[in-house]
């Protein structure tokens, strides 16, 4: 009888050592979740680089337009086209810095923690992520406005040799429209 409660008791300290070890196991593999951050941070960093240079782009814009129409310098020739591609591409650069937020703020939610300012906050819906598919789904919508912006950018710039590329333009265009329709049609607003 003895020799039975022994056998016991190594049974029970072997199950508590395997539960130990089973532990510590699991507690390293749910802290390298924490790799996450760097995907966070740099994320956040290249969203903040976009947005300066967007926004850097937009002021030499304003100048380029100060200096041509107030300023000594003679107009400049295809003015109105180089001003509106060169916003044009700001705003795709914008467009680009948003997805880089999205993705880091939904990582961080996703896989560290709730943002518990964001919450507090009024405008917290827009960057509100609960799973991994509306994670994707607010990127996915994003980076379709970046493809239909970078489509408009090259579009001003094509020069059209007549009627058919002309309809390949309006067919590319309705495509476009379509396309934005059925990403919108499921949202509830």
């Amino acid at each position: 009888m003895k020799e039975k409660h022994t056998e016991e008791e190594h049974l029970a300290m072997d199950k508590a050592n395997q539960s130990m070890i089973e532990h510590a196991f699991e507690s390293v593999l749910w802290g390298t979740r924490f790799f996450v951050l760097l995907a966070v941070i740099f994320s956040m960093i290249g969203g903040i680089a976009l947005f300066i240079v967007a926004s850097v782009d937009v002021w030499h814009v304003a100048g380029t337009v100060f200096t041509n129409y107030f300023g000594h310098a003679g107009h400049v020739a295809n003015f109105h086209e180089k001003i509106v591609a060169e916003l044009i591409g700001a705003i795709d650069l914008y467009l680009i810095a948003i997805v880089l937020f999205i993705f880091g703020f939904g990582l961080y939610e996703l896989f560290i923690s709730k943002i518990d300012v964001a919450e507090r906050s009024a405008a917290s819906k827009i960057l509100e992520i609960h799973s991994l598919d509306e994670l994707k789904d607010k990127l996915a919508k994003v980076i379709i406005m970046v493809l239909i912006v970078g489509f408009f950018k090259r579009a001003m710039h094509t020069t059209y040799g007549g009627a058919l590329d002309m309809l390949a333009l309006a067919g590319a265009i309705l495509a476009l429209a379509l396309a934005f329709y059925f990403m919108h049609k499921g949202d509830s607003h």
